[in-house]
């Protein structure tokens, strides 16, 4: 292959997608705010209170794809809780093995996490972000250990996937999940 060959791949070779149809937007915008937003009380209710919390930034992500992307593999169920949770347990432990090279524990933590998430079936792109912010969290995170494994990765996965069966089965033209495992 050639260096035009390989710049010319960088072109793309397709048109973009469609545009997304209001009600779907709808829909979308009304999972996201459910979701979130129970993430968001709950976590400033009950679980700051005791020095938890149910709500970190890769959340964000996974509603863009349970909310909006309902037909893609990477929002299914399995992927959405075991993305989480596997790669919070890579975090955790890269962190605690490499914590003192910080650069070093981030690069592990996210790519360690991608393989195992590839491994196990369970990719879904915002684990990544859940594995690094198990490594720059800060004390709050740290201090949980393996714990934010389950609170907030966990637990806030299943909250955001509760509600995805509910409001995305609400329309008669969307169906969540596509499969289980």
């Amino acid at each position: 292959m050639t260096i035009r060959d390989y710049i010319a791949k960088m072109k793309g070779g397709s048109r973009s997608p469609p545009g997304v149809a209001g009600h779907e937007v709808l829909w979308s915008w009304l999972g996201a705010a459910i979701g979130i937003g129970i993430c968001g009380y709950l976590s400033s209710r009950y679980f700051e209170p005791n020095d938890l919390s149910l709500l970190i930034g890769s959340f964000g992500a996974s509603a863009v794809l349970v909310y909006g992307a309902i037909k893609s593999p990477l929002a299914q169920p399995r992927n959405l809780i075991g993305g989480h949770v596997v790669s919070a347990l890579v975090g955790i432990a890269c962190y605690q093995l490499l914590g003192h090279t910080i650069w070093l524990a981030s690069a592990m933590a996210v790519s360690l996490a991608i393989v195992t998430m590839l491994v196990t079936k369970t990719l879904h792109p915002p684990g990544g972000a859940t594995a690094l912010i198990a490594v720059i969290g800060g004390t709050k995170i740290h201090d949980l250990g393996f714990l934010y494994a389950f609170v907030p990765a966990g637990t806030g996965a299943v909250v955001l996937l509760v509600v995805a069966l509910v409001v995305n089965n609400l329309s008669s033209g969307r169906r969540y999940p596509e499969y289980w495992f």
